[in-house]
């Protein structure tokens, strides 16, 4: 997995770092037991300080996504990786019940909804 900075996002780096970490996790493509860069290695690479990927390792292990094991690493934390997902799920439910709150105020019907979001999606491939 590589991890992206932007300068130009409003959010912090040591939380865009959390995010795609997370995310990863969440989604799989890091695995129970999955080694994480060194955080010098990932300062030296994302050309950032210690402190910055420090802070954002240790918010990942306040939240259980990761373990530290001393004189050897961070690695994915044995976690109940299905929990993870239910709590994105709720998450997405609670953003589309306010979708759903909100739209008749635009005199959007289910079907002009379903096909924004066909066309963000399709937005958002092409990025």
């Amino acid at each position: 997995m590589n991890i992206w900075i932007s300068n130009a996002s409003n959010q912090p780096i040591y939380e865009q770092i959390y995010t795609q970490i997370k995310n990863a996790i969440i989604s799989g493509e890091w695995k129970e037991g999955d080694a994480l860069p060194s955080i010098r290695q990932l300062a030296k690479d994302l050309r950032i300080s210690v402190i910055t990927t420090k802070r954002a390792y240790e918010e990942l292990e306040r939240d259980g996504y990761i373990d530290t094991v001393a004189a050897k690493g961070c690695f994915v934390a044995e976690k109940n990786v299905e929990m993870l997902r239910e709590e994105k799920l709720r998450e997405i439910e609670e953003h589309m019940r306010e979708i759903l709150r909100l739209a008749p105020a635009c005199g959007l019907r289910e079907e002009e909804l379903l096909e924004h979001f066909r066309v963000i999606v399709e937005e958002e491939k092409h990025q």
